[in-house]
């Protein structure tokens, strides 16, 4: 019996002690691995630095044997920024899209926002596209939303203050949806197909996917949320028989987008909005919720505009369109002349989504540690973000002007922080310091930062017009001709303040009140 329990004793000891080699085995590949992880990392950041300096170099040797009469080398172009590069490919492109919506009047297509670490509650980006009379039934969501009318024109139905108020938007036009509002729309064109992109706000949903509709209208597609309840409940709820509530219940089957005409088929929408308003109203009401407020103010708003010879940009927040103090969301509109670009810069306050409208661009976004994050060319229908503080800027093609439209996730106005330009914060914190952290006299850091004359929205040598581009090469001027050229350049940015002011001025007012609601519209 003692021998029993000696053998046993012993293999007990035998695997503890595999447990605990095993377990510091274990621990010491995990450190390995991270420690192979981190210097992976490492590598590929100096590679990169490696190669932006050899890159700048390169230049350097190619300014020298321009002006020692020599052909100037061929330039490489460093695998790390390669088409569609940077050293991280596409990561801030989203490309995650479905489609939820699908019948023969239109669709609806949802591209998934980034949910992460970096990313407090992502913003889902939709597309809605309906063919001309058609109608997108009565419904409400758990998520709220930001309707921009990309084409067409539309008719936005809603109950607001327990009354039925239409809205009739057209293109350039903005509204928003809360979360809980009962609305349909309705394609009013004739011919013109009906295009919307919306921002989709899921913060306050009920995290069943990416967002919940709720059909008050539908039958076997879709199922209203009115089919639930026990048939006799309803039947008494209505006040009518149960075969006039089976015919109610079951005479929709062309699902969520409808035509509303009956050219196609007769249909029960085509006669809902034949439909007075009273009669209408009392229809949605039945089991509509109400998320209606006080009624807005309508005030003059102030417009968030810049424009230059290259391009411009029209910025909204809560100031200018109350609705979105309560979604916390902003919007923009940017639209760059062929090579131009938005200086790099740096949004303090919100992650932004954005939607490239039209032309072909390059996106580029930098990581903290100040190695390429993304170099990714876009075009028409991309959607890409950028997380809150990462450094980025957009640039057009040579082709043709870039054009994009997008949300902020702050309503609060987003004051970007330029890194280069007129406008930027090395200008504005101009001083020995700087000079010191970049290694360069005062002198010659002042020469750098002050070479670049415009602001926010920059040239390419190609769009540039010929006064303004930069030579390839230094040349020595008399102080005479100093003076002379420095006068003349105050007066050239007078006279192009003037003109600056005069294009803000010419901007289209994009902003009006129709009925009791604020309107916003790009044109």
């Amino acid at each position: 019996m003692g021998s029993l329990k000696g053998i046993l004793l012993v293999a007990l000891i035998v695997c503890y002690s595999m447990q605990v080699v095993v377990s510091q085995y274990d621990h010491e590949e995990e450190r390995r691995a991270k420690e192979e992880d981190w210097k992976r990392r490492e590598r590929t950041a100096e590679e990169e630095r490696r190669h932006r300096h050899r890159s700048w170099d390169e230049d350097e040797d190619e300014d020298e044997d321009e002006e020692g009469g020599r052909e100037p080398r061929p330039k490489l172009r460093p695998e790390p920024y390669g088409p569609g590069g940077g050293g991280k490919g596409e990561m801030f492109l989203l490309k995650d899209s479905k489609k939820v919506v699908s019948t023969q009047a239109g669709e609806m297509r949802v591209v998934k926002g980034y949910g992460g670490k970096i990313v407090e509650s992502p913003l889902h980006i939709g597309f809605i596209t309906m063919e001309p009379r058609s109608l997108f039934v009565p419904q409400y969501m758990d998520s709220s939303l930001i309707l921009y009318i990309r084409r067409g024109e539309a008719k936005l139905g809603f109950i607001y203050d327990d009354k039925l108020s239409e809205r009739k938007l057209k293109n350039g036009d903005v509204y928003r949806i809360p979360a809980g509002s009962t609305f349909y729309i309705v394609n009013t064109g004739e011919t013109e197909r009906l295009t919307i992109i919306c921002s989709i706000d899921p913060s306050e949903g009920l995290g069943f996917g990416t967002f919940q509709s709720f059909f008050i209208g539908g039958g076997r597609d879709p199922v209203s949320v009115l089919a639930g309840f026990d048939p006799q409940t309803l039947s008494t709820a209505f006040n009518v028989s149960t075969g006039q509530l089976r015919e109610f219940m079951t005479g929709q089957d062309a699902g969520p987008i409808v035509y509303a005409d009956t050219t196609h088929a007769p249909s029960l929408w085509a006669n809902f909005l034949k439909l007075k308003g009273e009669e209408r109203l009392e229809r949605l009401k039945m089991v509509a919720p109400n998320a209606g407020t006080d009624e807005p103010k309508i005030e003059q708003p102030k417009s968030s505009c810049f424009k230059n010879d290259y391009g411009w940009s029209i910025a909204v927040d809560k100031h200018e369109y109350k609705p979105l103090k309560k979604s916390g969301i902003g919007l923009y509109l940017v639209n760059l002349a062929a090579g131009s670009m938005m200086a790099p810069h740096v949004n303090p306050m919100a992650t932004e989504y954005g939607v490239v409208l039209s032309g072909v661009g390059t996106i580029q976004v930098v990581f903290p540690n100040g190695t390429s994050a993304m170099n990714a060319e876009v075009k028409e229908g991309d959607v890409f973000w950028i997380p809150r503080y990462f450094p980025f800027c957009q640039i057009a093609s040579r082709s043709g002007s870039f054009e994009f439209f997008g949300f902020t996730t702050s309503a609060h106005e987003n004051r970007p922080q330029f890194l280069v330009g007129a406008s930027s914060i090395l200008r504005s914190m101009r001083g020995p310091e700087f000079a010191t952290a970049f290694g360069l006299t005062e002198d010659r850091f002042y020469d750098i930062i002050d070479a670049q004359r415009e602001a926010v929205i920059l040239p390419s040598p190609s769009a540039a017009p010929p006064g303004d581009r930069p030579d390839s090469k230094e040349k020595e001027t008399k102080p005479d001709e100093r003076s002379e050229s420095e006068g003349q350049g105050k007066k050239a940015d007078e006279s192009k303040g003037e003109e600056k002011k005069v294009g803000i001025e010419k901007v289209p007012k994009f902003m009006r009140s129709l009925g009791s609601e604020m309107i916003i519209g790009f044109e």
